[in-house]
């Protein structure tokens, strides 16, 4: 199997990460990309993103499935049915301390016409190119922050946890 074709670990992640916060007593918040092919009201949405509670309280018949995430709950009284393509979650994470996992945004899959791909190797420019329209992801080579590359074998060193702080816990996205 290549890599390309091992299913994706975000739906087995969201799970796991709903299930901790389950368990801890702790409040599961989705923060979702919106699109077209996300069923969510609307005027919830900000800047593109909607934060949905996932708790049981919150919603009804939840599915966490590895494609899509589904449950009908209540916005401003009115029930609406929610339905969530798994690579449109952004992000997981506890209200009450904010742990939790963000994920890249997956590019939607699209095949470009062949004039496109023709164009492009004729302009010089190449996989992960800006004008490119071709996009193949290889093996990644890790880099630290010096700028000394790094065998991923090797444990990297932890960040010092952050001093306290008072205030609400929040989520903060790394792009």
């Amino acid at each position: 199997m290549k890599p390309q074709e091992f299913p994706s670990t975000r739906p087995y992640l969201i799970r796991a990460l709903y299930e901790w916060c389950t368990d801890n007593g702790f409040t599961p918040y989705l923060v979702v990309r919106v699109n077209e092919s996300v069923q969510v009201p609307r005027e919830y949405v900000n800047n593109g993103e909607i934060v949905l509670n996932a708790s049981y309280d919150a919603t009804s018949g939840l599915q966490l499935g590895n494609d899509f995430i589904e449950f009908k709950a209540r916005f401003g009284g009115r029930p609406h049915d929610i339905m969530v393509p798994v690579r449109r979650v952004v992000a997981i994470y506890a209200r009450e301390n904010g742990q939790g996992m963000a994920f890249p945004l997956e590019e939607e899959v699209s095949v470009p016409p062949a004039a496109a791909v023709v164009s492009s190797a004729d302009s010089g420019a190449g996989p992960g190119v800006p004008g490119s329209t071709v996009s193949e992801r290889g093996p990644v080579q890790l880099q630290s922050v010096d700028g000394s590359v790094s065998d991923a074998h090797e444990e990297a060193p932890r960040p010092p946890p952050p001093t306290g702080g008072a205030g609400r816990p929040s989520l903060k996205r790394i792009k």
